[in-house]
């Protein structure tokens, strides 16, 4: 909304609002410096109560999208679910596990939709991530004769170069107001919440897919033991970072590596988590950091960041430290673009070191609550994690973790040669 004209500012304000809300998608109003201070008759009336028409489902529609999707799910002999990210702004995550419950599927989530399913529902079966998935469920997702994948986003990060084995005719894909079953026809005016809640309602129990996994399912196993003042591995630094998981914490992951070894984490009941997968921007979780724990107050974050990230966005520590907020940020420091190194290496991949503690020092500057810590070991980390939630779990705690350059996880080894590969394709022809 660009705002030139009093006449109209009110209706146009308005309009931006009932699009935020409806769209569960932000939106920008421009306002001229010249007129905020400016006094007019329709803004000196008390607010008029807000009401937003609610969407509904064409009810005709509704039920014809669910009868296909009934005899299309009912005829498979291990069908699974899939949850996408756009569960979130349709607002039916909710619905979708009322669907899970009903109807026994192994339930999966894409890396995007992590924290919107409970990971501890009976038949969750992990992340569905092509060659990158967590263990079994690729096997599982992708052996199956039909899935209903809810609100999927397929792109070449999703899929892993485009190389999972997801195959359209088998699927019944949800959006938020329009379903596809296969190769068939498409239902539109059709709410994914209330899909889900009237399909809950015809589909028949089958767990095959599930028993299925839990007959191969072999749980990761730990981290060896470190020697006394080893150099820290990271995967290491995720055991600890799991025992410090809880319903008052939220994880926010960064673009990268942390992709991949925040995935790994079990989330407790209640226990938030976030990442920006799409767009693959780094620097996001600075400022989603910032954003997060001035929304949810009464929420830990626990923010894995790794350097060249942090170079991008530093400067928002500032803002944590003035709204006086207390999460625990990891900077992972391996001295360049690791990701991006396993895509397609050069020496523009490597970064000027900074003295990432110092620089937060000096952003705080004696002013507020700030602790901060450099560790080179399992030892030094312990000390730091069991310090930041507990003597100082009211300030914002900055914990460096000095790393190899080369300590990638096998997710990032398998996934950088099949971007490289999907990246570097020759283009389509016209």
């Amino acid at each position: 909304a660009v705002v030139i004209d009093l006449e109209d500012a009110h209706e146009q304000i308005d309009a931006a609002i009932v699009t935020a809300l409806r769209e569960s998608k932000p939106v920008y109003i421009l306002i001229s410096s010249n007129l905020a201070s400016i006094p007019h008759p329709s803004f000196i009336h008390k607010p008029i109560p807000f009401f937003l028409i609610p969407r509904k489902s064409n009810p005709m529609c509704l039920e014809a999208a669910v009868e296909a999707a009934a005899a299309f799910l009912n005829k498979a002999a291990k069908p699974v679910l899939v949850g996408g990210p756009k569960l979130r702004v349709a607002k039916a995550c909710d619905a979708f596990v009322e669907l899970a419950d009903a109807c026994d599927y192994a339930l999966a989530v894409m890396p995007s939709a992590k924290g919107l399913v409970p990971e501890n529902h009976r038949r969750f079966i992990g992340t569905y991530w092509g060659a990158v998935s967590t263990s079994i469920c690729a096997e599982i997702v992708e052996s199956a004769d039909a899935y209903l994948c809810a609100g999927p986003i397929l792109d070449d990060l999703t899929s892993v170069g485009y190389s999972f084995l997801f195959k359209k005719e088998k699927a019944v894909i949800v959006q938020p107001q329009r379903v596809v079953i296969g190769d068939g026809p498409t239902f539109g005016c059709v709410l994914m919440k209330d899909f889900f809640k009237a399909l809950a309602k015809r589909l028949r129990s089958n767990r095959t897919a599930y028993d299925n996994y839990y007959r191969l399912y072999v749980p990761e196993g730990v981290p060896l033991q470190t020697g006394p003042m080893e150099a820290l591995k990271v995967n290491v630094l995720f055991k600890h970072i799991q025992k410090m998981l809880s319903g008052d914490v939220v994880v926010i992951a960064e673009t990268g590596d942390s992709w991949f070894n925040c995935q790994k984490l079990k989330l407790q009941q209640g226990c938030g988590y976030q990442l920006q997968m799409h767009y693959a921007s780094i620097g996001w979780s600075v400022g989603a950091t910032l954003g997060y724990a001035q929304a949810a107050p009464n929420k830990r974050i626990i923010a894995c960041i790794g350097d060249g990230s942090f170079q991008m966005t530093a400067q928002e520590v500032s803002t944590m430290l003035r709204c006086e907020q207390r999460s625990i940020i990891f900077l992972i420091n391996n001295g360049g673009y690791s990701t991006e190194a396993q895509i397609h290496d050069g020496p523009y991949n490597e970064i000027k070191n900074w003295d990432y503690t110092g620089l937060v020092h000096a952003i705080h500057n004696n002013e507020g609550k700030c602790w901060t810590a450099k560790v080179h070991c399992e030892e030094e980390l312990v000390m730091a994690i069991e310090m930041a939630m507990g003597e100082k779990k009211t300030c914002l705690c900055f914990i460096e973790v000095i790393v190899n350059k080369y300590d990638t996880s096998k997710e990032l080894l398998k996934l950088g040669p099949r971007l490289a590969a999907a990246n570097g394709r020759p283009p389509n022809p016209k």
